[in-house]
């Protein structure tokens, strides 16, 4: 939405913001659920936590974040729905054709990212693609289990793992969107 409105003038300005955003959203969400913000974070931690988190609970925190990320992505609709439409009248996009995906990608992920490599471009495979988000996922991973591990005492205080985590989100967009848009 940042795109439509002109807000950013590049992907770190972009990247902050969602890392940002990811912090405050554990801080909110840490005490309550967790902090399960994604179907692979609550996978990975079932899988490596399941003492402390089952499947039946994984399962039921999929289905909400799926359901919260319908939501999510109607309100956004909703709010930039007449910026959205600017936007396309602006740059000759019918609702529908190949370039659509310009205004499309606010709610989804393309590749490559037609931002940055145009609507044609045959640059990466979708399995290039797969393999970066799933690098991406791991170092996410590795990021949220070492921050939040018991053993950890590097980082002496505890409640700032939100924001490292956060800055490591900030970072992994930073890198990659300009492949996958780092979905």
């Amino acid at each position: 939405s940042a795109v439509f409105a002109g807000s950013f003038s590049g992907l770190w300005q972009v990247a902050t913001v969602w890392g940002f955003g990811v912090s405050l959203a554990i801080f909110s969400t840490a005490s309550v659920s967790g902090a399960h913000l994604n179907p692979a974070v609550s996978f990975a931690i079932a899988l490596t936590r399941g003492d402390s988190f089952s499947w039946g609970e994984c399962g039921a925190y999929i289905l909400a974040q799926m359901v919260g990320g319908v939501i999510g992505g109607l309100v956004n609709f909703l709010t930039f729905y007449d910026l959205i439409h600017y936007y396309e009248e602006q740059n000759n996009i019918e609702p529908g054709s190949k370039e659509s995906v310009m205004s499309a990608m606010a709610f989804g992920e393309y590749f490559p990212n037609p931002g940055a490599f145009g609507l044609d471009s045959g640059i990466v495979s979708p399995f290039y693609c797969f393999c970066i988000e799933a690098w991406g996922t791991c170092i996410l991973m590795f990021m949220i289990l070492a921050l939040t591990d018991k053993r950890q005492t590097t980082l002496v205080a505890k409640d700032m793992a939100p924001f490292f985590i956060g800055f490591t989100v900030a970072c992994l967009i930073s890198v990659y969107a300009p492949i996958t848009q780092a979905g």
